[in-house]
């Protein structure tokens, strides 16, 4: 059994999301792990810009990397954390793959679809994961904060 807390794995999500912040993407990063043995199975970071691909969110790339891990589509008995809250598209493959539990950092007021704009996982849908934001909020907020700064300072 897993002795990490969720403060943990939201510091993985957040070496992540450095990684994107180094190259010019929005940091945002995010993990998934299997509950039962702490393993991050799976983990990515914001690559939209380098991709070229609309697709390529840190939670999209990180529900990927399990599911091919795992062998399955059904991510059951997993959970994932990611630095911001997901968007209707991350929140729609959450759903899809049967996470469990949800954990955020960051409020997106913008495209937050766990609560800030609408709660996805509140509708009827054929799966409902837990979920839990708020969890290193200010680190998180930080680190885009920052980026966004930076963007503008640059002119």
């Amino acid at each position: 059994m897993c002795q990490h807390n969720d403060e943990y794995y939201m510091k993985k999500a957040l070496e992540l999301a450095r990684k994107a912040y180094d190259i010019g993407e929005v940091p945002i990063g995010a993990v998934v792990v299997k509950k039962s043995t702490g393993e991050i199975v799976g983990e990515g970071y914001n690559r939209r810009e380098c991709d070229r691909n609309p697709l390529a969110h840190a939670e999209m790339i990180a529900i990927k990397q399990a599911s091919e891990k795992l062998g399955g589509w059904r991510l059951i008995d997993c959970e994932l954390f990611v630095t911001l809250e997901p968007c209707p598209m991350c929140a729609g493959a959450i759903i899809n793959s049967r996470i469990e539990r949800v954990i955020y950092g960051a409020d997106d007021k913008k495209s937050g679809s766990c609560g800030s704009v609408t709660n996805l996982f509140e509708l009827p849908y054929n799966h409902k994961p837990e979920l839990l934001g708020g969890v290193l909020k200010a680190e998180c907020s930080s680190i885009l904060s920052d980026f966004f700064n930076s963007l503008r300072n640059k002119g």
